[in-house]
C-alpha cells in the first residue's frame, strides 16, 4: 500500500470515528436517546484519541476530543465558509424585473431567451453546511458572508438535513434557509406570553433565537424546519441547471421546497408572483417574496457578482400589507387558566386577504407602552403572517379629548380582585365561570378528549341549567337530562352521553393533554406517556425523572410537577378516577423491524404526528418531511397535496391510516 493510500485509509478513519462520536454525543445530551452503551462510547472516543495522538496532522479542527464538559453548548465559535455566502439585491416592481434581465443581456452580449427557476424566499436564517466525504462536519450560520457561527449541535434535529450524503464529491457546502412555521412561532410566543417572557417579533427572530440558543435541547424543543436551495460550489457535479441542482439536493435526502418553478421568461415572472400573492396567507410559513435565478449554471458562472451579491440572482418582495384602522374598544378574554388577555375591537379592515376586526394586546404594558386610547387610529398588520396585531399608534392623528386607558382590576365575568402575574393579571377564583367553560371546553376538545358533540354552546347550556359546574360532572350526565333541552332529541341525547363514556377508553397522553397542565401539548404528552404507565406513576415522579425525558426543559418540569401538586387538580384526578377514568399508556414497542424504512406523513390524520412519528421511529424507521426516492411509503390523510402527488409520480406505496394500522399489526 503506498503512502498516501495509507493517509488516506488514516484520514477516513479520523472522519468515520468523529462523526459516530458526535452522532452519540447528540442522541444522548439532546434527543436523551442514548444509542450504544458508555462502554461502546468509551471506545470509540479511545480509538480516535489513539489514531489523533499518533497523526497529530490529521486531527480535525472539530474534533469530538477537544469538547469539555458533560452536557453540550453550542459552540458559537467561528467558521470560515469556503466559498463566501452573498445577499441578494431586491425587486420591488417589474420595472425592477426589466432592468435586472437588461443587466444580465448587457453582461452576457445575449439576445436569446433567457430562462429562470423561481422559489418562495423564506423569512428566516440562512445557513451553511459542510460536508466532507459525505459526512457533515459543521453547520453555521450565514454571520458575515465570509465567516459565520457554528450552530452544529442545534440544527442536526432539523427533518431534511442528511448527515452522510451519497456520492458526493469530496467536499460539498449546502445553502438553506432554517425557519419556524406560523403554527409554531404562534406556541412558541403563547409559551413565553404565559412565562411573562418578551415575545419574539416575527418568525425569523424567533427561528434566529432558537438557532443561536447556547443550549441544544431549546432547538430539539423546538419545530426547527429547512429548505434548502443551493450550493457553494456545483462544479464538481456536472449539473447544467439550477433546476437540476435543486432535484440533486432532493434525491440525497435533502428537503427542498415543492413550490419551485422554472419560469421562461422575465415576461412570466409578473403573473407568476400575483399567483404568490393570492397564496400567500394559505402557506404554512412566512415568506416576504420569490427569488429568481438565471437557471443555466453556466450563465451564472460567467455574470459572476458584485462584491455583496450575485448577478444572476434577485428577491423580488412582496409589497408589506399594513392598514389604518381606528380602536372601537377594548374587551378582556378570561382564559381557563384566569390570565386575562385584552382584545382591541377594531373597526373591521380587509389585510392579505381576510376581514380583521380584533387584535390582541397581550397585557397591560402593551397597551401601557403603545399609550393606546378608545378612539385612537392605529396601524396594523399580521404578526407571523397570520396573527392580527397592532404595530403603532398614529399620535398625530388622535381625537382631541382621548383618555388613557385604564386596565379593570376586577374580573370581567365573576368580579373578583384580578392579581398581577409578572406582566399578566389573573382571576385566581376557581368557580369563575369563564375559566369553567374554557376548561371543559378544551377538554372536550378534539385534540384532547375529543368528545363530539361537546361544543361551547351546549356547554354554555348545560352550565345555564346548573346539570354541570366541572369536568367530572360530565360523566355524572344521562340521556334524561339533555332530553327536552333546545338542540336535543332522544337520539341526539343518547350519541351525546355515548361519546362522553367512549372518551374514558382515550389513551394517557390524551388526558394529559385535556388535563390542561402547563406546557403540555400533544408532543409532551406523549413524551410524558412513554416515560410514565398511569397516572400514579407520573403523580409520583420528581423533578430529575422529567427533566431526563427528551423535550422537557427544567422550567417545563418544574411547572408540571407544581401544577400535578395543586389541591385542585389531585381532587379533579381523583375524582376522575372514582368515575371511571385511570388511562394507561399505549404499549411502547422498540424494535428495529422497520430499520431502514423511510416514512412521509402528508394530509390531515386523525392522531397528532408526533405520536404517529414517535410509533414509527419506535420500530427503526426513519420519518422524513418531504418525499424524496428515497421514500418508502407515504401516510396521506384527508386533503393530502404535493407530497401525494408527488409519491404517486414516482410509484411510492401510498398508506391511508388503516392501512398503516394493519402494517404496523403485521410487525408485532
Amino acid at each position: 500500500m503506498s503512502s498516501i493510500q495509507e493517509e488516506k485509509l488514516i484520514r477516513d478513519k479520523i472522519r468515520d470515528l468523529s462523526e459516530r462520536i458526535r452522532e452519540a454525543n447528540y442522541l444522548y445530551h439532546v434527543e436523551d436517546k442514548p444509542a450504544i452503551s458508555d462502554q461502546e462510547y468509551d471506545a470509540l472516543l479511545a480509538s480516535l484519541k489513539e489514531l489523533e495522538t499518533q497523526h497529530p496532522d490529521f486531527v480535525l479542527a472539530d474534533s469530538p476530543t477537544r469538547q469539555v464538559g458533560g452536557a453540550l453548548k453550542a459552540s458559537f465559535k467561528t467558521i470560515t465558509h469556503p466559498h463566501r455566502m452573498m445577499s441578494l439585491d431586491n425587486a420591488f416592481n417589474h420595472d425592477d424585473i426589466e432592468q435586472f434581465e437588461a443587466s444580465i443581456r448587457r453582461a452576457l452580449a445575449y439576445e436569446g431567451e433567457l430562462e429562470y427557476v423561481a422559489e418562495l424566499k423564506i423569512d428566516g436564517l440562512s445557513i451553511n453546511l459542510f460536508y466532507e466525504q459525505g459526512i457533515l462536519i459543521w453547520g453555521a450560520t450565514r454571520g458575515n458572508g465570509t465567516q459565520g457561527e457554528d450552530i452544529t449541535f442545534n440544527i442536526l434535529g432539523i427533518p431534511g438535513l442528511p448527515r452522510r450524503l451519497e456520492a458526493a464529491p469530496a467536499t460539498l457546502e449546502v445553502r438553506g434557509e432554517v425557519y419556524l412555521s406560523k403554527e409554531e412561532f404562534a406556541r412558541i410566543n403563547a409559551e413565553r406570553e404565559e412565562l411573562g417572557e418578551a415575545l419574539f417579533k416575527n418568525p425569523r427572530n424567533a427561528a434566529a433565537g432558537t438557532v443561536r440558543n447556547i443550549d441544544p435541547k431549546v432547538a430539539a424543543s423546538r419545530n426547527l424546519q429547512a429548505y434548502f436551495y443551493g450550493m457553494g460550489s456545483s462544479r464538481d457535479l456536472g449539473l447544467k441547471t439550477q433546476a437540476e441542482l435543486l432535484d440533486w439536493l432532493e434525491a440525497q435526502g435533502f428537503r427542498v421546497n415543492p413550490d419551485r418553478k422554472v419560469v421562461p421568461s422575465a415576461a412570466a415572472v409578473e403573473q407568476l408572483m400575483e399567483d404568490w400573492r393570492q397564496k400567500r396567507p394559505s402557506l404554512a410559513y412566512e415568506v416576504d417574496g420569490v427569488v429568481i435565478k438565471v437557471n443555466d449554471l453556466q450563465l451564472q458562472e460567467e455574470l459572476g457578482s458584485t462584491s455583496r451579491a450575485p448577478r444572476w440572482a434577485i428577491a423580488y418582495k412582496f409589497p408589506a400589507e399594513e392598514v389604518v384602522t381606528v380602536l372601537q374598544a377594548i374587551s378582556l378574554q378570561v382564559g381557563r387558566t384566569g390570565k386575562v388577555t385584552p382584545v382591541a375591537e377594531l373597526e373591521p379592515r380587509i389585510l392579505e386577504g381576510t376581514e380583521v376586526s380584533r387584535a390582541t394586546l397581550h397585557n397591560p404594558g402593551f397597551i401601557a407602552e403603545l399609550d393606546l386610547r378608545i378612539g385612537d387610529r392605529v396601524l396594523i398588520h399580521k404578526s407571523g403572517g397570520i396573527i392580527p396585531e397592532i404595530l403603532r399608534v398614529i399620535t398625530e392623528e388622535r381625537p382631541k379629548g382621548l383618555e388613557p386607558y385604564s386596565f379593570p382590576m376586577t374580573c370581567p365575568e365573576c368580579g373578583a380582585e384580578l392579581l398581577e402575574d409578572g406582566a399578566n393579571v389573573r382571576c385566581v377564583n376557581p368557580t369563575c365561570p369563564a375559566q369553567q367553560l374554557q376548561k371543559l371546553s378544551y377538554f372536550a376538545s378534539r385534540g384532547a378528549m375529543d368528545i363530539e358533540g361537546l361544543a361551547v354552546k351546549t356547554l354554555e347550556l348545560l352550565l345555564a341549567k346548573g346539570l354541570i359546574k366541572g369536568i367530572p360532572d360530565l360523566y355524572e350526565l344521562k340521556a334524561e337530562d339533555l332530553k327536552g333541552l333546545e338542540g336535543f332529541g332522544e337520539l341526539s341525547a343518547n350519541k351525546l352521553i355515548a361519546n362522553i363514556e367512549a372518551s374514558k377508553n382515550q389513551p394517557l397522553a390524551r388526558l394529559l393533554v385535556a388535563l390542561g397542565l402547563p406546557h403540555v401539548g400533544s408532543r409532551t404528552a406523549a413524551v410524558l406517556a412513554r416515560a410514565f404507565p398511569n397516572l400514579e406513576a407520573l403523580k409520583a415522579a420528581k423533578l430529575d425523572d422529567l427533566v431526563a425525558l427528551n423535550d422537557i426543559g427544567e422550567t417545563t418540569a418544574e411547572a408540571i410537577l407544581s401544577a400535578l401538586q395543586q389541591p385542585e387538580m389531585q381532587a379533579l384526578l381523583a375524582d376522575l378516577q372514582a368515575k371511571g377514568l385511570d388511562p394507561v399508556a399505549e404499549r411502547a414497542v422498540t424494535s428495529d423491524v422497520l430499520k431502514g424504512k423511510t416514512f412521509v406523513l402528508t394530509g390531515a390524520l386523525s392522531e397528532a404526528r408526533t405520536v404517529i412519528q414517535a410509533r414509527l421511529e419506535a420500530l427503526g424507521a426513519r420519518v422524513a418531511s418531504s418525499v424524496s426516492k428515497k421514500t418508502d411509503y407515504v401516510v396521506a390523510g384527508e386533503n393530502a397535496g404535493s407530497k401525494l402527488a408527488k409519491a404517486e409520480g414516482l410509484g411510492i406505496q401510498i398508506l391511508d391510516e388503516a392501512q398503516l394500522a394493519e402494517l404496523l399489526a403485521t410487525l408485532n
